[in-house]
């Protein structure tokens, strides 16, 4: 039976949400604010063994925008993790489902605005290591993404499936120090389309992670991507290689009553434009406890995107930056409330506009949280 979770818990919450922004799609061209609301449904559970953990999440958002883009659409959270261990050996899963808008996810992880659509996407990522020596670890994962939008076509976008992997080992040279090395190899491709671009990109990239104390741990990691791409469109087609660089670095503080986060990253990721971009980010999270039921926080970020292969219905992707500062205060109004409100505010400057275009946002936040579940078998 240790296959089987023994102990469950399930945290169940909801929270609704109203919304304003002046410019929701970060449009240039004459525009009405957007406001709405979201109600927001959650369950959270976990189980676990002496071998078995598992944990996840079921989430919706069912939002009504009115204003200058009037729309009505639902959010889907379906994520899951599985880790299984023997005495030398564990094997994992991370993945699930997500239905999103391209304004959440695809902006915070590429730094590219894409119309506001729905965005579906499917991850599965099984994992295998094994425990060579008390130092030594082998490290395997398999990658797949299927992602997909709404009006796709209609919007220029262009769904894709992305098969890949890795391995490597895990080296703790200390007890304050790992150091990774690992090969990857990623092949990207558009799907359901007239036109078409396939690129795979192998790489090698070095991990080195040190714990300077208890509070202070930092990490830095590079390598490069040999990217071959084949793209078609009308008969034609085009291939091109490149080497692109990757790299990233970051440092988390916990103080006694907050913590700062700093990183800095290079990486390559697909867009729904059909082209694979190059996305350089740096930014830091901070937040501090005011009291024992208030807290601060503030998120700032800059991104500077490039398209690293040409766009499937021809030309490049012009450079582009976005940055972002959002101010956040959180209270805990009791043992089952807690309220939000943040802002903030955002800035994209494109090559051939004629100046930076921003928006606002504000959103204030209600959440009951009951609480948690738990029980045995």
């Amino acid at each position: 039976m240790s296959s089987f979770a023994a102990e469950w818990s399930m945290v169940p919450s909801f929270s609704t949400k109203a919304y304003y922004n002046d410019n929701l799609l970060m449009t240039p061209l004459p525009h009405d604010s957007t406001y709405g609301y979201w109600i927001s449904p959650k369950l959270e559970f976990s189980g676990k063994t002496e071998r078995l953990e598992v944990s996840g999440k079921a989430a919706m958002d069912f939002v009504d925008y009115y204003g200058g883009e009037p729309t009505r659409f639902t959010n889907m959270y379906f994520p899951l993790t599985l880790r299984y261990r023997t005495e030398k050996d564990e094997w994992g899963f991370n993945g699930g489902f997500t239905r999103d808008n391209t304004l959440l996810g695809e902006l915070l992880t590429t730094g590219v605005v894409l119309r506001f659509t729905q965005r579906n996407q499917l991850i599965l990522n099984p994992s295998w290591s094994r425990s060579i020596t008390d130092k030594l670890v082998f490290m395997s994962t398999f990658q797949f993404n299927d992602t997909s939008y709404q009006d796709g076509a209609r919007l220029g976008l262009v769904d894709y499936q992305i098969f890949g992997g890795s391995t490597g080992f895990l080296y703790h040279l200390t007890e304050r120090d790992d150091v990774q090395l690992v090969g990857t190899y990623t092949n990207f491709h558009t799907t359901n389309s007239q036109v078409g671009l396939r690129a795979y990109y192998p790489g090698t990239f070095v991990s080195v992670t040190h714990t300077f104390s208890e509070s202070l741990k930092a990490t830095a990691y590079g390598g490069p991507r040999f990217i071959s791409s084949n793209s078609q469109f009308n008969g034609l087609s085009q291939k091109s290689r490149d080497t692109i660089w990757v790299y990233g670095a970051n440092v988390t503080q916990q103080f006694e009553r907050g913590s700062l986060q700093v990183n800095l990253s290079r990486d390559i990721f697909p867009s729904g434009f059909g082209l694979l971009i190059q996305t350089d980010r740096l930014g830091a999270l901070a937040s501090y406890d005011l009291s024992d039921t208030v807290t601060a926080s503030i998120d700032v970020a800059g991104y500077l995107v490039s398209g690293v292969t040409d766009i499937v219905r021809g030309g490049t992707l012009q450079e582009q930056r976005l940055m972002y500062i959002t101010p956040k205060l959180a209270w805990q109004l009791s043992e089952w409330w807690q309220a939000e409100a943040s802002y903030t505010h955002r800035v994209r400057d494109t090559a051939g506009l004629d100046e930076p275009v921003q928006s606002n946002m504000f959103m204030l936040f209600l959440t009951y949280s009951p609480p948690k579940l738990a029980f045995s078998n």
